[in-house]
């Protein structure tokens, strides 16, 4: 293992962290995935603020004492994580480093921060669709410093949500991941120490596409969970289901659109392993592996479910059913963390970059 990825890892284990190797990693948020996507995503964004405060240098104490440790200490749901990075104008394009609208500077984001001293003054808004959003305690959040270069002008910041001037809106009403909680937050001249602030521009881009591999790779294994239990529910039911005097599962047709989904998750879950062992070792990381992951990962689950609820008939969209839930899960997953195309318009420029 090489480069930040393993500092922080050493990091985090000394104060409490679990340390898991990437597989490991792999295999708990695939399970955790099965059982509840929103859940997954709930957690996985809870572990933002520490993850990233691991990023700072060694000599801050104050990062440490006041993020990583109570984040790991405590087992009273008293310190609750967020990733809050969409904006009611901006959503995947915050995302697309390298593209030529990135470094417009008439493109730039709608929470801003400028120094004042020993603080940072934080005005601004946060969409809808931060994760946690309305519960949790510390965001880790993604803001513009320098507006004449963009979103490319950004910085990262652990902010506490009890600071004076945060307020929060309710929580947002979906389709799928239901048991996520998703609201806005707003900063009304919100004074942030200045130890907080883990990046500013000269290191936010390289910030954000780690923050992106990271997540990308995590949604990859956390989706091929959904799709595993999509495929399980189907491969359960048509073994009880009688269709044409015989089970479903005695259907020829049915046989090869099982065999189908299996091929699915188990394809899914050999390309997020790999990702996750790759870009969890390696720094810097190289993003459009995790892209490839979670592009392919979520449709498969989208792709899986979809075929699911099909087998099931008329009862695949009742809610008596678990694979309603799961079909509404995985639509959520092509949108969520970038959406699909966009996050392959942004791989594909970076492939070919390289072999020009």
């Amino acid at each position: 293992m090489a480069g930040i990825l393993v500092s922080e890892q050493l990091v985090l284990v000394s104060n409490g962290g679990l340390g898991l190797s990437p597989l490991e990693a792999h295999i708990f948020w695939e399970e955790i995935g099965w059982g509840s996507a929103g859940f997954a995503v709930s957690i996985g964004v809870d572990c933002f603020p520490a993850f990233f405060a691991s990023m700072a240098p060694d000599d801050e104490d104050k990062v440490i004492d006041e993020v990583i440790k109570p984040f790991v200490e405590k087992t009273d749901n008293s310190f609750i994580g967020c990733w809050a990075i969409t904006e009611p104008n901006h959503g995947s394009d915050q995302l697309t480093v390298g593209m030529p609208w990135f470094k417009d500077p008439q493109i730039t984001g709608q929470l801003s921060a400028r120094q004042d001293g020993d603080v940072w003054v934080l005005n601004g808004q946060k969409s809808s669709w931060v994760s946690n959003g309305p519960q949790a305690t510390h965001a880790l959040l993604f803001l513009n410093i320098e507006k004449s270069m963009g979103l490319a002008g950004g910085g990262v910041a652990v902010a506490p949500l009890d600071l004076p001037g945060v307020s929060k809106g309710k929580c947002l009403d979906k389709m799928g991941q239901r048991e996520l909680p998703q609201g806005e937050i707003y900063f009304d001249n919100v004074r942030l120490p200045k130890h907080f602030m883990l990046s500013q521009p000269d290191t936010y881009e390289t910030m954000l596409d780690a923050t992106l591999a990271i997540a990308n790779a995590t949604m990859g294994a956390m989706f091929t969970g959904v799709a595993r239990a999509a495929f399980e529910e189907a491969l359960a039911y048509s073994k009880v289901r009688v269709q044409g005097g015989k089970l479903l599962c005695e259907h020829q047709l049915v046989q090869k659109k099982l065999f189908d989904m299996f091929q699915k998750v188990e394809t899914a879950r050999a390309v997020s392993r790999a990702v996750m062992n790759y870009n969890f070792t390696n720094f810097p990381p190289v993003t459009r592996y995790s892209i490839l992951s979670k592009v392919y990962c979520t449709n498969a689950a989208f792709e899986v479910a979809n075929e699911a609820v099909q087998l099931f008939g008329g009862y695949g969209v009742s809610k008596e059913y678990h694979i309603e839930k799961l079909l509404r899960d995985a639509r959520a997953a092509l949108i969520e963390d970038g959406s699909n195309e966009v996050l392959a318009l942004t791989a594909a420029r970076a492939l070919i970059e390289e072999n020009e």
